[in-house]
């Protein structure tokens, strides 16, 4: 018998029933993720209503959550790298779902905003350890094409919500019922914790090869693969920190990836967790806007499947930074809309060319980081961009009054591009083993 590395085993296989759990399970609470982020741009034009709320409240309830996912993004990371990728997600999506159900009963503004930073924690700690976690099991020639499928689980999630939205959040009290319904993750990470194996790169990174043989065997046997003999010793077990990221020739690929997610958060939040209270500002009634933000969210779906098929035709940086080129246009043309026609096509195209965008941010950013470290440089990223999107649901309100539509779009629009041209500093990996990040430098 031959004997070979984990990695390069994993990178050999074929699609099994394993990878479709990983896939579905993850990707599952990925939906039940978007869901959560996506019922409170509804919930809090609901609220305005009932409450009376302010600009500046309805902001806080949004960036409070956001704070959270900043911290708990870099924490997420940090512990998964330490602890493993899959009791983290367990962990994280039994925090935010509880979180999240809890919500339902609140009576006032304060309680909200404490339930929002813990929903917070959770989902912005769940995020990159998912997208690392399946990165870690694909093999490499489908590597990115598998993590853009992952991410297409959110526009699933997104969906969702906006269904919520619109047929639930408009009914007296039905704000509640939405959070009640968000709890679903809480039952959903004992399925996790049970049902899916650990990576067996982390694994063997961390010396526990016997355990990661056992995992990939199964694998094996399921395609009908050769036996290999067990590998004697991948370890590189250390210490992992957030300053490991700017060692190693890793410094620029950081910088870049943490402009771009900088960045996109930024345009992202700010404009999709306004866009109901837009519409309702702009002289819709709740439910028309809910109704045009349910159709605009629907073009999601095709972004991700058109990124899926380009992030391994045109690799990742090309694919990345067409889709955020056509945010950016689509941006201006949104800010500029007036007629439903107009709403409907123009917030199509940038839901479509945003979250494709989205799709191959994800698949890209586990690539540029070793095994031992590559949850918290996915981690750190997703922090930085969390910061950003702190900042993005309270500068819309205010940049709305100050100049309306138009101005707000046309910043998310140069926050597009700039994320664009920050794209260009990444390392393109497609077909190539995770195990290669180092010394693949930008220039590939």
């Amino acid at each position: 018998m031959v004997t070979m590395t984990i990695s390069s085993r994993l990178d050999g296989l074929k699609l099994s029933r394993t990878h479709g759990r990983v896939i579905g399970g993850s990707g599952i609470g990925w939906a039940l993720d978007a869901m959560d982020v996506g019922l409170i741009s509804f919930i809090i034009a609901a609220l305005a209503a009932e409450w009376g709320l302010d600009g500046s409240t309805t902001g806080w309830i949004a960036s409070v959550g956001f704070i959270g996912m900043a911290i708990g993004a870099s924490l997420g990371g940090l512990l998964a790298d330490r602890l493993g990728r899959r009791q983290v997600f367990a962990i994280t999506l039994l925090v935010y779902g509880l979180a999240t159900g809890a919500s339902a009963l609140v009576g006032g503004v304060a309680l909200l905003l404490v339930l929002r930073f813990v929903v917070g924690l959770g989902l912005g700690a769940e995020l990159p350890v998912a997208s690392t976690y399946v990165s870690e099991f694909a093999p490499a020639r489908i590597r990115g094409r598998i993590v853009v499928i992952l991410e297409a689980f959110w526009a699933l999630g997104w969906t969702a919500s906006a269904v919520i939205g619109y047929f639930v959040v408009p009914l007296e009290g039905g704000w509640r019922w939405a959070f009640a319904l968000g709890a679903i993750p809480a039952l959903y990470a004992l399925v996790v914790r049970l049902g899916l194996p650990e990576s067996p790169r982390w694994l063997a990174s961390k010396g526990r090869v016997v355990e990661a043989d056992r995992i990939v065997r199964a694998i094996e046997d399921e395609q009908g693969a050769p036996a290999q003999d067990a590998p004697a010793g991948e370890a590189t077990v250390q210490r992992t920190r957030v300053a490991d990221l700017f060692r190693g020739g890793l410094a620029g690929r950081t910088l870049s990836v943490w402009a771009v997610w900088a960045f996109v958060n930024f345009s992202y939040y700010g404009a999709f967790i306004w866009i109901p209270s837009i519409l309702v500002a702009q002289g819709f009634d709740l439910v028309r806007s809910f109704g045009y933000t349910l159709i605009i969210t629907l073009a999601q779906l095709p972004g991700y499947a058109v990124a899926a098929w380009l992030i391994e035709v045109w690799g990742r940086r090309a694919t990345l930074s067409v889709f955020l080129i056509g945010s950016a246009a689509s941006a201006m043309a949104f800010g500029t809309a007036g007629e439903v026609w107009q709403i409907l096509l123009f917030g199509c195209l940038l839901s479509f060319f945003n979250l494709g965008a989205w799709g191959a941010l994800y698949a890209v950013t586990p690539e540029l980081y070793p095994t031992a470290v590559r949850a918290t440089g996915a981690g750190a990223a997703a922090a930085v961009g969390r910061i950003a999107s702190i900042v993005a649901p309270l500068f819309t309100p205010w940049a709305l009054g100050l100049g309306g539509a138009g101005l707000v779009f046309t910043v998310f629009a140069i926050c597009f591009a700039i994320a664009a041209a920050s794209a260009w500093g990444l390392a393109d990996l497609r077909g190539r083993a995770l195990e290669e990040t180092v010394g693949a430098g930008a220039s590939e």
